[in-house]
């Protein structure tokens, strides 16, 4: 045991996770994990002088075994000899209220008591005891998710607060699996207990725990180190990348966007987004990296867009309006328009039936239907429109929103009135039921249009 105290000593002293006579504050749960961390470090402080504080919160999601939690800590702490704080906290209100999961409100409940314990008692660093298990839950957590490669590098051995980023946290124990710990704790009959939704599917890194990794390891020998040296290759690469965006973000002689490797845009684009305040999804990013100048909605107030150097801007969606400007046109006389930067043309031919091959931004429609006089304007609030293959009209905004068409790009497409009123078209998407070709009709009249 003195042996593996002597490694976590090595870890903290080569990684500078601790200095000489530092305060610390030590977040103990009352499971083995953080119990075995307190203990480690209270050792060890009598060499280095680490002035510990213990830090307890009380999520309040089991009743008395919460309570006990608690007792069991603060406890602990009075045998020690250590400073003792606690808050508590309504989880499950708080996770309702704010529309989150149980697992995500503790974690925001907790890390804001432990920074603002830190703050009072101006402390620097808090001591966190996820291990190598730990790593490797996370790992398919963010897999299952979605997640690029900062996230599948894992947690740091050292980082910044998420409430108070002067503040960085500490995990002495990452590369130590679970298993090394409950025989620490038991040659040193540490007191700890059990959280019994540990031992739940209910949560999905339960699910991970219980079910996926023994399947994989049992796979797979040497799961576990296989698993950690592919997240400290992810972590290598990405902190690379993240580099290269960072030094492009900041630069006043930048490298153009577009000769920046794509997974560099990604970053340098996802940096942007995060200092803006707004969640960097990958469709977000990919959405702006694949064109400058696209509007892309990002919630009901705020819209977003690239500009060609690949600086993101801000748009209040407020700044958005419809748009009233139209024109009319004489299919028998015309063949071109210009029109909101775009060329449209038609041709009215001698064909009969409905049998067509499909071509880009190209619709064929019964000019019988659609009438001599044609109107070509921008969507207005309240348009119904019926594409083809359904039997009701639908309104255009709400077949906007289930083709994901951005709020502010729908601004920008254009519909063609037929002689009677219809929209026998609309930019972009299906032409409509009451204008498509049959077997009745005599001629077609192609519609072709291009974005300048």
């Amino acid at each position: 045991m003195n042996k593996w105290l002597h490694q976590i000593e090595d870890n903290i002293q080569e990684r500078k996770l601790l200095g000489p006579r530092e305060g610390v504050l030590v977040a103990v749960s009352g499971g083995l994990d953080s119990m075995v961390l307190l203990h480690l470090l209270h050792d060890l402080s009598k060499t280095y002088g680490w002035k510990i504080t213990v830090a307890h919160f009380n999520h309040q999601l089991r009743g008395r075994s919460s309570n006990a939690d608690e007792r069991l800590v603060e406890k602990t702490s009075a045998k020690l000899g250590l400073k003792f704080r606690v808050d508590r906290g309504d989880v499950k209100k708080f996770a309702k209220d704010n529309r989150l999961s149980i697992e995500m409100a503790a974690r925001k409940l907790r890390h804001e008591f432990l920074a603002r314990a830190a703050k009072k008692l101006k402390v620097k660093t808090i001591a966190l005891a996820h291990h190598a298990d730990d790593q490797v839950e996370l790992f398919f957590l963010r897999l299952l998710r979605g997640a690029g490669s900062e996230g599948l590098s894992g947690m740091n051995w050292k980082s910044n607060s998420p409430v108070n980023s002067s503040v960085k946290l500490i995990r002495p124990l990452l590369d130590h699996p679970k298993k090394f710990l409950r025989l620490y704790a038991k040659a040193k009959k540490i007191k700890f207990r059990e959280d019994a939704s540990n031992a739940s599917v209910d949560f999905q890194r339960n699910r991970i725990r219980h079910e996926v990794v023994p399947t994989l390891k049992a796979i797979q020998p040497g799961f576990d180190a296989t698993i950690s040296r592919t997240m400290e290759i992810v972590s290598s690469e990405s902190n690379f990348v993240l580099a290269t965006a960072l030094e492009w973000v900041g630069s006043k002689h930048r490298t153009p966007f577009g000769d920046l490797h794509i997974a560099v845009q990604r970053v340098c684009l996802r940096l942007q987004i995060r200092v803006l305040g707004f969640s960097a999804e990958f469709d977000l990013i990919e959405q702006l990296r694949m064109r400058a100048d696209r509007v892309v909605t990002v919630d009901p107030e705020n819209s977003l867009f690239r500009d060609a150097v690949g600086q993101i801007h801000l748009r209040r969606t407020a700044e958005i309006s419809f748009d009233e400007s139209e024109t009319k046109i004489d299919l028998t006389r015309d063949h071109k328009i210009h029109f909101a930067q775009r060329n449209i043309s038609w041709a009215i031919e001698s064909k009969k039936g409905a049998s067509l091959r499909r071509m880009v931004n190209c619709e064929f429609f019964d000019p019988e239907k659609v009438g001599r006089k044609v109107t070509l304007r921008h969507w207005k609030q309240g348009d119904c429109f019926q594409p083809i293959g359904t039997v009701s009209p639908k309104k255009l905004q709400d077949l906007f929103t289930n083709l994901k068409i951005p709020r502010a790009e729908r601004h920008k497409r254009i519909v063609a009135v037929s002689e009677r009123g219809d929209i026998f078209w609309v930019e972009g998407v299906r032409i409509s039921e009451l204008f498509k070709l049959d077997n009745q009709s005599q001629r077609r009249l192609k519609w072709r249009w291009q974005l300048l």
